[in-house]
């Protein structure tokens, strides 16, 4: 209980009306830094961090802190609308939001994912209250051979849980994974796979590889249907976009458990929203009832990815204040912020500079609502996008897909990345390969190389770390089980089928 008095006094500090302008400020900011391909949270904060050099840090840092928060939410928006992810995070909820668009039902995927964002923000803000430290120390015990497993165990899921056929799906996986070996060893900082080229030293950027694979071969779509154009017509309001009887229930249950899930995961170093994401999704679709089929147009997809995401963000300021660590890339760049303005992150920032650390957790809350607020006035106007003709449409997408290249990349290497995933893109879907596992092993697979030859590092070459600590040990017990289960599955069809057969034939 003690922690809610210092929640409350939080609130003190964070109700100011300085501090409330500044967590509008940044809410309505991230929300349209979310929304653009190509920015991301950890430029987004980077980029906006100059404008609170003229503010006491109390306030600047809840204004970072809206502003990363409300990117998750924003993140979401071009996801659904125009199935070009705003960040990496926002690539699961492409998978049932865009379905859901074309159907017809953007309202309600927007909605969906509002509502789901705020209730997974509200789990990890209230888990950060009570256990935050004591969680940011658990963190602390994953190793690189506890990140390691945890990552294999998301590695090996990947292929089953994203599209129908495993096998395309094991194909894709590494295909994703190949890609994410190219450039500078992670390790060794030596040059592979460059092809003497210098523009793949530091690899093939990610942000333009998304906005090609999913949004630029949406384009070569369009251009292929132009005549298949869903259109939106007469005057969109929100009631209109409203939840149908028993939908909002729907996203409830999936929301809560993702919403715990993402919390832990947030708080694990380097894990963050996009493995948040992804792992909720695939525990959403692997371990409950849907009431429609993941990966076309269920709520229950949108709500689990989306949920998982926003606790994550809130779950990585746990190791962030109680220790010091940055769990994140944006994460990093909120730290240095604080040091610049003279705080110091670690387990004397409570006893140090209470107000500004309880400040911070409470203006959290204050932007989750902000957030939504603003999120469900702009559902209407986001809607419009749908009633665009298709000759509009074609152009707009195609410039969003260069600028937002470019942007990340600031070299036309960025953008010629982009056309090329875009058609790779637009060939897999129509081959009906997932273009899903290529994404998520790219994100996953230098983070599992960097841990897996660190653990070995340690263990001189032995592969028994990864069975010393009960964490890593449950991990790999896990994983062989992922990979054995298809394969036992086979074996006991083929006798059942093989004796249905012998049975058939002595008849």
């Amino acid at each position: 209980m003690e922690n809610v008095g210092f929640l409350l006094e939080g609130f003190m500090v964070a109700l100011s009306p300085q501090n409330i302008g500044a967590a509008m400020i940044g809410a309505a900011l991230g929300i349209i830094v979310g929304a653009m391909p190509g920015i991301g949270s950890l430029a987004g904060v980077a980029l906006l961090l100059p404008l609170t050099f003229k503010f006491n840090p109390t306030t600047a840092i809840i204004m970072l802190g809206a502003i990363y928060y409300s990117n998750m939410y924003g993140g979401s928006y071009s996801a659904i609308l125009l199935n070009i992810p705003g960040d990496s995070p926002a690539v699961m909820t492409t998978l049932d939001g865009y379905p859901m668009a074309k159907k017809g039902r953007a309202g309600q995927a927007l909605l969906t994912a509002n509502f789901s964002s705020f209730i997974g923000g509200l789990i990890g803000m209230c888990i950060l209250v009570f256990i935050g430290p004591a969680l940011a120390r658990i963190g602390l015990k994953f190793g690189p051979a506890e990140m390691a497993a945890l990552l294999l165990v998301a590695m090996t899921s990947i292929t089953w849980l994203v599209g129908e056929n495993p096998t395309k799906g094991v194909i894709v996986t590494l295909v994703g994974i190949l890609l994410a070996s190219i450039g500078m060893d992670s390790v060794l900082g030596t040059p592979r796979y460059d092809f003497g080229s210098i523009h793949l030293l530091g690899g093939i950027p990610f942000t333009p590889l998304v906005i090609g694979a999913v949004g630029f071969s949406q384009v070569i779509k369009l251009m292929s249907e132009r005549d298949k154009q869903q259109k939106v017509e007469g005057k969109i309001r929100l009631r209109d976009s409203w939840f149908v009887k028993g939908e909002g229930r729907r996203l409830l249950f999936p929301a809560l458990r993702s919403g715990i899930l993402g919390t832990f995961v947030g708080v694990l170093p380097g894990a963050g929203a996009t493995t948040g994401s992804f792992m909720g999704y695939a525990i959403q679709k692997k371990c409950f009832k849907n009431k429609e089929k993941l990966g076309e147009g269920a709520i229950e997809g949108v709500a689990a990815c989306e949920a998982a995401n926003n606790a994550a963000a809130a779950g990585a300021f746990a190791p962030l204040l109680a220790l010091g660590i940055p769990g994140s890339g944006t994460g990093a760049v909120l730290l240095g912020g604080l040091m610049m303005w003279g705080l110091n992150p670690g387990p004397m920032l409570f006893e140090t500079n209470p107000d500004f650390a309880w400040g911070l957790i409470a203006s959290l809350f204050l932007a989750n609502m902000i957030t939504l607020g603003i999120a469900l006035l702009i559902i209407p106007w986001l809607m419009k996008i749908l009633s665009v003709p298709v000759k509009i449409m074609i152009p707009a997408i195609s410039v969003i897909c260069v600028v937002g290249a470019y942007s990340t990349s600031n070299s036309m290497f960025g953008v010629i990345v982009m056309f090329l995933a875009g058609v790779l893109g637009y060939l897999l879907e129509k081959n009906n390969y997932p273009i899903a596992p290529l994404l998520l092993s790219m994100v996953l697979a230098k983070t599992l190389e960097v841990n897996t030859r660190r653990a070995f590092i340690i263990s001189k070459g032995s592969p028994m770390i990864f069975f010393e600590k009960p964490i890593s040990a449950v991990l790999m017990v896990i994983f062989f089980l992922i990979i054995c289960t298809p394969i036992v599955k086979a074996i006991i069809k083929k006798v059942k089928n093989s004796k249905n057969n012998s049975m058939a034939q002595g008849q």
